[in-house]
């Protein structure tokens, strides 16, 4: 019987974010591990194989494909009240202790992790979303950067088809692996899960291409949002949140910052879960540090009106949310605050 390493092997197709290097190794350049990869050896992500000096990347298949709303991702500057095709493999490059996705992130790191594996092509996909009535495809539930060659693929049918398209992600990418999914992608929403170097190296990686990679997508013009998961005791600390949330509003004060409620989950359970109180004192912070957009996310109705859009300008009531339910949209396909005209930044059409 094939082993689950050989199965997904199985589904893999010749690479394109790598270069050659001698005595048959490669250099993997999908995220910032940038692995040097030996002949019959995986990167860090154990999805990326290197067999005979070429990379194999896992392509052709999905973990899980549905509908959710777009709130849920969360993407709350795009299209409020619209509904994603959201679909993912197998695999991360890291290993957080609190992975709410750990079944599907954690395939061969992990022995208990579930895997279902489901053959399809980029234009099935597409056939779906399109079935469903959805207007955005998002790659999401594992890391998307170490599978980029398949999300492009399905990005570029998604595009001749009129979609939107979007990666839900942790953000430690490359200039090339930016560059390369640049002309297909529309949205991206990163993780930054902290703000200190020593716990990201607990998570396996580290904190600056992360901040790069955000700073690199404002800068290309990909709408960008960052949530942040607020773990007590691990990166909720007024000084740590302060100076995550001021980087933020320094490359633009208009990125959406979402500060959500930890909960108890795979090998973190000690932690209490995260408070009400504790979501909005973030949330204050964000604010205090010029951030014009944030909000407190996983407690629906128990973050006072953390989870609505007001404007900057005259403080209007724009997009009423509870949870992912839109009650009010007063926004129109424009973006402009209908009380001042002020115009809000974001994906509103």
């Amino acid at each position: 019987m094939a082993t689950l390493a050989e199965i997904l092997e199985q589904h893999t197709t010749e690479g394109e974010l790598f270069e050659k290097l001698d005595r048959g190794r490669v250099h993997c350049f999908a995220c910032a591990h940038r692995c040097t990869i030996s002949d019959g050896e995986s990167g860090i992500c154990k999805m990326r194989i290197n067999r005979g000096g070429i990379l194999r990347v896992p392509f052709g298949y999905v973990s899980g494909a549905q509908c959710d709303p777009i709130e849920k991702k969360p993407f709350f500057h795009v299209r409020p009240g619209s509904l994603a095709f959201s679909f993912g493999m197998l695999g991360c490059n890291f290993h957080c202790d609190y992975c709410q996705n750990w079944g599907t992130s954690q395939t061969l790191q992990d022995t208990r992790a579930s895997v279902h594996l489901q053959p399809v092509t980029a234009d099935q996909i597409i056939q779906h979303a399109c079935d469903e009535g959805t207007g955005i495809v998002i790659s999401t539930y594992n890391e998307p950067l170490i599978t980029a060659e398949w999300s492009a693929a399905v990005f570029k049918r998604a595009k001749a088809a009129g979609l939107m398209t979007g990666f839900v992600s942790n953000g430690y990418g490359t200039p090339e692996a930016l560059k390369y999914l640049r002309p297909h992608l529309d949205l991206f929403k990163v993780d930054l899960k902290c703000y200190d170097d020593r716990h990201y190296r607990r998570l396996g990686g580290r904190l600056q291409p992360v901040l790069d990679t955000i700073l690199s997508l404002h800068a290309t013009g990909i709408w960008v949002e960052v949530v942040t998961l607020l773990v007590p005791g691990f990166n909720d600390s007024p000084e740590e949140l302060t100076k995550l949330a001021e980087y933020l509003s320094g490359v633009s004060p208009d990125i959406p910052w979402h500060v959500t409620a930890f909960h108890a989950d795979y090998k973190m359970t000690n932690p209490d879960n995260t408070s009400p109180t504790d979501l909005m004192k973030a949330a204050a912070i964000g604010k205090e540090s010029g951030l014009r957009y944030v909000y407190a996310g996983n407690l629906p109705g128990r973050a006072g009106n953390a989870e609505s859009t007001f404007c900057p300008g005259c403080g209007a009531l724009l997009v009423e949310r509870h949870g992912y339910r839109i009650l009010k949209n007063n926004l129109g396909p424009a973006g402009l605050c209908p009380s001042c005209t002020t115009k809000i930044p974001g994906c509103w059409t």
